[in-house]
């Protein structure tokens, strides 16, 4: 088998470009929720509009007063972002293709093509697990490069806004229900930690104003959310709720506690978790464009000033027909348009 396979038109940029957005997405949280309104853009940069409005009450005023109360025009501020540039680069040697034989009734293409697609779906998989990285980056207002410390957009810098910031009281102080030590100690109640999440929802409300939302939901860390669970008054509240299933189902999915659904967010690579051991993030859901994905073009000369497709491919045979150079990459840019009605949550500490 010789590489003038991939000089057909199956191997052309419109046709591996389609394969790839056809391949099977990396299973990924925050895509599988839905939370990030994805769209293409034909420039390389994305615009949000900044507007600092805010709603005030009107005086009651006589309907004969002569000064009258005036409403002033928004400030307004564009911010730029530039979209990130993902390639990764693969290469099918003549090797690789050395024993690939037809069988049955598919062609030497039709078996080349399935090849083929393997390895972009393998070559997509990293950049789904990339762009899940920046989506929790946009919900933490800091977008971290694959380094673990470059950063690539600081929302907060950029807003000209300080991050929204509450504490739970999950490190108790209490006698617990279910200890076993006789006599029990004397000890202060648990903390209310409803009326702390409360707390926190009243902030997230304040900074979207009177935007709408659908529901509450609250990414944890893994040890956020272990002593969550284990609070007498949050494990009381799931109990009486789900009739005792709390103890017999992993409930890390997500539970409802205090107008929010709770879950354990486990995305990590390398072994560093997406989110930290000992925080958590609150944030609204439905809310019209605050979460967004957009996807600039490729950098190749046919897909210049195009709107952007999620992922792009893309071959070349190599010199001398050693092999052929696959290339698979994306163009996005994650942003929270309105950073400070998330609110992160850290566990309060003990008083000494």
């Amino acid at each position: 088998m010789d590489l003038g396979i991939f000089d057909s038109n199956k191997f052309t940029l419109q046709e591996l470009t389609a394969a790839v957005n056809e391949a099977p997405a990396v299973p990924s949280r925050l895509a599988t929720l839905g939370l990030f309104q994805e769209d293409g853009v034909a420039t390389t940069t994305v615009v949000v509009e900044k507007d600092t409005d805010t709603l005030t009450l009107l005086p009651n005023t006589s309907r004969s007063a002569s000064v009258l109360p005036t409403t002033g025009g928004s400030t307004r501020k564009v911010v730029l972002f530039g979209t990130t540039h993902l390639p990764t680069l693969d290469t099918i040697g003549a090797d690789d293709i050395q024993n690939l034989r037809t069988f049955g009734t598919a062609s030497e293409e039709e078996t080349m093509r399935s090849f083929v697609d393997k390895r972009i779906a393998k070559m997509r998989r990293r950049i789904d697990a990339t762009i899940e990285y920046q989506r929790v980056g946009a919900i933490k207002g800091t977008i971290i490069d694959s380094d673990g410390s470059t950063v690539i957009e600081n929302l907060f810098t950029k807003f000209e806004l300080a991050q929204s910031t509450s504490e739970l009281s999950l490190d108790h102080i209490g006698n617990d229900a279910d200890s076993e030590a006789t006599p029990p100690v004397e000890a202060a109640p648990p903390a209310d930690i409803r009326g702390e999440v409360l707390a926190a929802l009243d902030i997230m409300e304040a900074k979207l104003g009177n935007e709408p939302y659908t529901g509450v939901r609250v990414l944890c860390g893994k040890t956020f959310f272990r002593k969550l669970i284990a609070h007498p008054s949050v494990k009381k509240a799931y109990e009486l709720f789900e009739s005792g299933l709390f103890l017999r189902n992993d409930p890390r999915k997500g539970f409802e506690f205090a107008g929010a659904t709770w879950e354990e967010y486990r995305g990590a690579v390398g072994g560093t978790p997406f989110i930290a051991n000992g925080e958590a993030y609150l944030f609204p859901e439905g809310v019209e464009d605050m979460f967004i994905t957009r996807f600039a073009p490729a950098n190749y000369v046919e897909t210049a000033n195009t709107i952007g497709l999620p992922y792009y491919a893309k071959q070349e045979v190599k010199p001398l027909g050693k092999g052929v150079d696959i290339e698979v990459q994306s163009n996005p840019i994650s942003l929270c348009t309105r950073p400070t009605a998330v609110v992160k949550l850290t566990i309060k500490a003990l008083q000494g």
